[in-house]
């Protein structure tokens, strides 16, 4: 049976609603959505895309590294919801900046809605080993 350890840190939004931040089991971390909310004010960043697309990949850097890992470099899947693929392009400049080398594998759809009314949210699969 796995080991399951929750993790919670103040470097990301937290919110009211009942999950973790992330799930380390093993040497895996499952990080929750994350859309573009500054963990200081737990409110949506102002600004472009692709700001906030900066803004929800420090939300899940600042899970991986709480989890024990290095960031952005343990991420081995992530997977983007935006509601608008008009601002693909603009997402992908941001999100190509902060996975230079050796990308994670990805999927990226478009959906309706999200919560707080964001324009983009993402979640990710760290390998901690």
């Amino acid at each position: 049976m796995s080991d399951t350890h929750p993790i919670e840190t103040d470097d990301a939004p937290s919110g009211d609603n009942p999950y973790s931040q992330g799930v380390r089991t093993d040497g895996t971390l499952y990080v929750s959505g994350y859309g573009p909310v500054d963990p200081k004010t737990d409110e949506p960043v102002d600004g472009d895309i692709r700001s906030q697309t900066e803004q929800v990949l420090e939300n899940v850097a600042a899970v991986v590294a709480a989890a024990g890992g290095d960031g952005l470099t343990d991420v081995v899947k992530v997977t983007v919801y935006l509601t608008d693929l008009e601002t693909y392009d603009r997402v992908n400049e941001a999100y190509g900046e902060c996975f230079e080398d050796d990308p994670p594998a990805r999927v990226c759809v478009e959906v309706s809605r999200l919560p707080g009314d964001v324009r983009v949210e993402m979640d990710a699969i760290a390998s901690l080993d």
